[in-house]
């Protein structure tokens, strides 16, 4: 499967149909597509990229980002997609900035994190092997590691299911009343399920959300940028609905999500590139994810590794040939 939701745009960008589409992402629908196809998507902070005129899913959690092959393009692409727009009432207003004025600029000395869990807890041994090999590169340009312990975010996965089912629900209420037919039968079901997430377990999300955005706060305070893998699994078959991660079964749903949801609780930016395929051939993703409105710097690692990615990989066409 190429991603689920925005899975077309990722399709088109990556079989070179265009140079760059949008993608909407609620629980990771943008990084998500860009790990299972190959490229650059970012979802950018909260309030960066206006909503107005995209279908609501949930009210504080959606998103609208570009997807591209390359960061240069993700970078020129948001700088036209960015700007306060006073028909979304979530729409931030910040100074115009050009989000490629640190792309090319050495990374040496800064200080990326890597979480010691929830992000490595339970992975593809193939997509822990890849994200291992891409620190490696970071080191190697001169990019310091540190270890660091976020506790607030084992109840992050809920808070971020009854968020979006709260909102969800209120979102299709009217119209699964009078339009009840148009649903596809996955989707209705979601839906009809939502409707029993209570009003205090929506509260009790928000608590988690201002623990979680705390701990991501603090954690910025030491380091630049977070690691980490984009998906915990490789692209699953179209259809398939159980997947095995570290001996244990899970729903694929839960697996794709799980990873990708923090950020869109919280409204960081978060930046997913690829970082080399499984020896089956199947794209794999990292994460990158800074605070808020730091897309300019996350752009700036993103194209640091792409640069050190491409000259590795015509080392080895050259060695081949």
């Amino acid at each position: 499967m190429t991603g689920g939701s925005s899975s077309g745009s990722g399709a088109a960008v990556a079989s070179a149909l265009c140079f760059g589409a949008l993608g909407t992402d609620t629980g990771g629908s943008i990084r998500i597509p860009a790990s299972s196809c190959g490229i650059v998507g970012m979802k950018p902070t909260f309030g960066r990229v206006s909503k107005y005129g995209v279908q609501a899913l949930g009210y504080t959690l959606d998103h609208v980002g570009p997807m591209t092959r390359t960061i240069r393009d993700n970078a020129l692409l948001l700088n036209a997609l960015a700007g306060y727009d006073e028909q979304d009432s979530y729409s931030i207003q910040r100074e115009e900035e050009d989000f490629t004025r640190y792309i090319g600029e050495s990374i040496e000395g800064k200080v990326i994190g890597i979480p010691s869990t929830f992000y490595f807890d339970s992975l593809d041994d193939e997509v822990r092997n890849r994200i291992e090999e891409a620190v490696a590169v970071f080191q190697a340009m001169g990019a310091k590691t540190e270890t660091v312990d976020m506790p607030n975010l084992s109840d992050v996965s809920w808070a971020q299911l009854k968020t979006i089912q709260s909102e969800a629900y209120a979102v299709h209420e009217e119209h699964m009343k009078q339009e009840v037919k148009e649903y596809h039968p996955e989707v209705l079901e979601r839906l009809v399920s939502s409707a029993e997430a209570r009003g205090y377990e929506y509260v009790k999300a928000q608590q988690i959300r201002q623990r979680a955005l705390e701990s991501f706060k603090k954690t910025f305070e030491r380091v630049d940028v977070l690691l980490t893998p984009t998906l915990p699994i490789l692209p699953p078959e179209i259809g398939q609905r159980e997947i095995q991660v570290g001996g244990q079964n899970e729903p694929v749903r839960a697996a794709l999500l799980r990873l990708t949801g923090p950020t869109n609780l919280t409204g960081l930016p978060s930046l997913s590139i690829p970082c080399g395929f499984s020896t089956s051939g199947l794209p794999i993703g990292m994460q990158l994810i800074g605070p808020s409105f730091s897309e300019a710097v996350l752009y700036q690692f993103g194209a640091a590794f792409e640069g050190a990615a491409t000259i590795s990989s015509l080392k080895w066409e050259i060695e081949r040939v």
